[in-house]
């Protein structure tokens, strides 16, 4: 099960959101923030990278810290937070880090000569007279950076545009020169804000935070979090300074948008912020987002999604799902971790989020290799589990403890008939409840629905 391809792509107990994702020879990178299990706020933890091979999506492998927050010279206290970062590639063949503390408007710059070594800071991305990038007069402050190289030059895109705040106009792009840090040509807005969006093709889904920049073919993608924050949205341009147009959503972390047996704009999963960006793997191209756990902002775990690119350069809405990286439909016999739910919601409130709702927790402390699982069950809740190839199947086994006593319906829609239910009751242990069910050969989404009373926890469920 380890190589299984499945959502979050990282183990249960790893919190890496705003996923950059990268192919470097023969393996994917993934650079990203670093939350905490039960963290207070958000990017607490010191810059990790994990890694996977090309050709096996579901195996991977923790490279280690690659930079410690305290490295920045502002930050030799380790105060502040080190915020989404991105990597690009330089003219010399080394690897640069772009980062913003959570507290300084300027955009940090480190180096190392491999992916996934230990970045050395190099210095702040300035103007040609030494002015730091963000403290020249008309600057706006910097944030989220994302790179792209192009032999000589780099492209830096940046910024936040916080709601009905009118001195934040859009995201910017501004030219690097070789040297990684030095602006050749000064920001250039390529996206705007909510504020700065009638008329300009970007209504309902301007531009919020989250940059990311890709290249296909002679096109630029300009990836991003739109003023609704849960979904990643992309424009397209023939240059990588002017001209983008937007194109539309490319993932949304409740599937808002996407009707999937419920109405188009009802979330099934907690929705909140989103950072990611696309990337092509073995000629297939996969979006990275991610998803919120622990009732709250500040536990954020990334997952991955495959994209068809159309033949005019577009994408479309993709689904969340549990097999995520997977080019296949999940085995419909085989026990899931219930960590791995892509909907997760109360059948009465969808969409609500906080402490008192069904979320995905551990045991332990942050750092501890605990499974993850769904506390909080509860009358109403709906856990779904996308997508598996059943066969054959006759029987449920869920493994729940708690005080809850009631049953859990197993459902191929989330308001359809059951195909037969498994009743529990409350242990202080983790205990495995079995009945039989009818579920029809086919590929299917798996929901699991609980009706009856008390509170507790789902660990896991099996198909046989």
């Amino acid at each position: 099960m380890t190589k299984l391809p499945l959502n979050p792509y990282l183990p249960s107990w790893e919190y890496i959101p705003d996923g950059e994702p990268y192919v470097f020879g023969d393996r994917v990178y993934v650079y990203g923030s670093h939350d905490k299990y039960n963290g207070h706020v958000f990017c607490l933890g010191d810059y990790v990278c994990w890694s996977a091979p090309v050709d096996d999506l579901g195996n991977w492998r923790y490279e280690g810290v690659i930079y410690p927050k305290t490295s920045d010279p502002y930050n030799r206290d380790g105060s502040m937070c080190l915020y989404a970062p991105d990597v690009t590639v330089g003219p010399d063949g080394r690897y640069y880090l772009y980062y913003v503390l959570d507290h300084v408007c300027n955009v940090s710059v480190a180096v190392c000569d491999e992916p996934a070594g230990r970045y050395e800071f190099l210095g702040y991305v300035h103007y040609q007279d030494g002015t730091l990038l963000g403290n020249a007069p008309g600057d706006e402050p910097q944030f989220d950076p994302g790179v792209l190289t192009e032999g000589d030059v780099t492209y830096l895109y940046t910024g936040f545009c916080g709601h009905g705040d009118r001195g934040r106009h859009g995201a910017m792009c501004t030219v690097l020169g070789p040297d990684m840090m030095t602006i050749i040509e000064k920001p250039v807005f390529v996206a705007p804000g909510a504020v700065y969006s009638e008329g300009t093709g970007f209504e309902g889904h301007a531009f919020f935070e989250a940059p990311s920049i890709r290249k296909i073919g002679d096109t630029y993608y300009f990836i991003y979090s739109s003023q609704v924050m849960h979904e990643l949205c992309y424009a397209t341009s023939k240059s990588p300074h002017e001209g983008f147009r937007y194109r539309g959503v490319l993932v949304s972390n409740g599937d808002v948008g996407l009707e999937n047996g419920k109405p188009k704009n009802v979330p099934d999963a907690y929705i909140a912020n989103n950072h990611g960006s696309i990337v092509e793997i073995a000629g297939e191209w996969y979006i990275f987002y991610h998803r919120h756990t622990n009732g709250t902002w500040y536990s954020r775990q990334g997952c991955a999604e495959r994209l068809k690119l159309r033949d005019d350069g577009g994408f479309d809405q993709v689904e969340i799902t549990t097999q995520g990286l997977g080019a296949r439909p999940l085995p419909g016999k085989m026990k899931y971790p219930a960590y791995t739910a892509c909907n997760l919601y109360l059948a009465n409130a969808p969409g609500r989020f906080g402490d008192g709702c069904p979320k995905i927790v551990q045991d332990g402390r942050d750092g501890d290799e605990e499974i993850g699982y769904i506390a909080n069950v509860q009358n109403g809740m709906v856990a779904g589990f996308k997508y598996l190839d059943c066969k054959d199947v006759g029987t449920l086994t869920v493994t729940t403890r708690g005080y809850i006593n009631g049953e859990f319906e197993l459902r191929l829609s989330p308001d359809g008939e059951g195909c037969g239910r498994v009743r529990v009751h409350g242990s202080n242990i983790w205990q495995s409840f079995t009945a039989d069910v009818d579920v029809p050969d086919g590929v299917h989404a798996i929901y699991l629905c609980f009706i009856g009373g008390g509170g507790g926890h789902l660990e896991s469920f099996e198909l046989k």
